[in-house]
């Protein structure tokens, strides 16, 4: 998959199998999809879905160094760190 292409197109002639689409292609992609629109297109139900794009990785911070400006980054890619009760502090 491109690394800056983020978004994807799902059809299925029921719900069902619209979602066991997007499922599948979750499991074999290992990539979250961040939003979806899902319509009714004449017969068929269909999905236009944003990805987690590959340029951002959630971590925790542990491993990953800062730039200059202080962004934490490794191998060129952007790592995002999540707030959390845990983190906070």
């Amino acid at each position: 998959m491109n690394n800056k292409e983020n978004l994807q197109y799902f059809e299925c002639s029921s719900m069902r199998g619209l979602y066991n689409e997007m499922k599948g292609w979750q499991e074999k992609h290992q990539k979250r999809l961040l939003s979806t629109d899902i319509q009714q297109d004449g017969e068929l139900f269909t999905c236009i879905a944003l990805t987690n794009p590959s340029e951002v990785i959630i971590v925790n911070g542990s491993g990953v160094r800062r730039n200059a400006k202080g962004a934490m980054v490794r191998d060129n890619l952007l790592y995002v760190q999540i707030a959390t009760r845990d983190n906070i502090g």
